[in-house]
């Protein structure tokens, strides 16, 4: 059994490999397990730890692939999964933060990645059904017993943040920070800074958008981005200044607007670490090349001031109300 990660700190680098669009969620069209397999064992090779996953990503189906590619190669990596949603029929999402639940979850998400510890453990998102000191202390009883390593939790406000980490103390955070969706800057990642608590950003290439790959018209009814209010063709119309001003820079800088996008990122804090997803190996060298890439003072005041996206989403309303936005994140 691994030493509790209590007594160190997981090491997750700056740049990990998200892999819920492996299973679906974009372009769910161009599956292809035996490619992302590869791009998996390309991204140990490559240094990358941190690869990231959850039960409801398939459903459960992700977390099999994941399991399954990183067999011979478990020690390399750092596997975070997540818990407290459960996939209904026509994939609705709901939440079930009950502590059974969150056994049972742990228990089977264990099974399918074919580990005897999971690294880290995130609550993806709070049931205000359930008290969350019930759910957290059911997740700190897992560390206790050896089964998971360290805790996380995406999607919570600052006080649910102070109050589970004050019960036990979590190592990430896992929201969307990108150079479209830089809200959470002015609560979250201050935090994260006073507590040191790692910031695991995804979506840090805005869904794809900032790439400039994802055309307007292009997302058929399957991809979950179909849904995103920033996706909608007027917004896309509107957003396009973005694109412009982040291609701008790469261009000043030869690189791509991928990388530029990784490394604003980055730049945010050192405890940010940047969560692109990829389907494909020569996407995934751009993305993890970003760390190589410097911006500078002046190149990220150009970056900030961007026009604010238009169709942003809610993440507050979700909170509240238990809406589920495009892509299960």
């Amino acid at each position: 059994m691994r030493k509790s990660l209590m007594a160190e700190r997981l090491k997750l680098g700056r740049v990990g490999l998200g892999c819920m669009t492996m299973s679906g969620g974009y372009a769910p069209e161009n599956r292809d397990d035996a490619e992302s397999i590869r791009v998996i064992h390309h991204a140990v090779e490559l240094g990358i730890s941190l690869f990231d996953t959850a039960d409801v990503y398939g459903p459960f189906s992700n977390e099999r692939l994941l399991g399954q590619a990183l067999k011979g190669r478990r020690d390399s990596a750092v596997i975070a999964t997540k818990c407290g949603l459960v996939a209904g029929p026509e994939g609705v999402l709901s939440r079930d933060g009950r502590p059974e639940h969150i056994r049972a979850a742990c228990e089977s998400s264990l099974r399918r990645l074919q580990t005897d510890v999971i690294d880290l453990y995130q609550l993806h998102r709070v049931d205000p059904a359930v008290p969350l000191a019930e759910t957290w202390g059911a997740m700190a009883e897992l560390v206790t017993e050896g089964k998971v390593r360290a805790l996380g939790i995406s999607h919570a406000t600052v006080d649910e943040l102070s109050a589970v980490h004050a019960i036990f103390p979590m190592a990430a955070v896992q929201y969307e920070l990108s150079i479209w969706a830089a809200d959470n800057r002015a609560d979250i990642l201050p935090w994260c800074q006073v507590n040191d608590v790692d910031y695991v950003a995804f979506s840090p290439l805005g869904r794809g958008y900032l790439s400039g790959n994802v055309a307007g018209g292009s997302l058929g009814a399957a991809d979950s981005r179909s849904r995103d209010p920033r996706f909608t063709a007027d917004a896309m119309a509107a957003n396009e200044i973005i694109v412009k001003g982040v291609r701008s820079v790469a261009d000043r800088l030869g690189a791509s607007p991928a990388q530029v996008a990784i490394a604003w990122t980055l730049a945010q804090d050192e405890r940010v670490v940047a969560l692109p997803g990829t389907r494909t190996q020569r996407w995934l060298r751009e993305d993890f090349a970003a760390l190589n890439l410097r911006l500078s003072r002046e190149d990220l005041r150009e970056l900030d001031a961007l026009p604010a996206t238009t169709g942003r989403m809610n993440w507050d309303r979700w909170r509240m109300t238990g809406d589920s936005p495009a892509g299960g994140r």
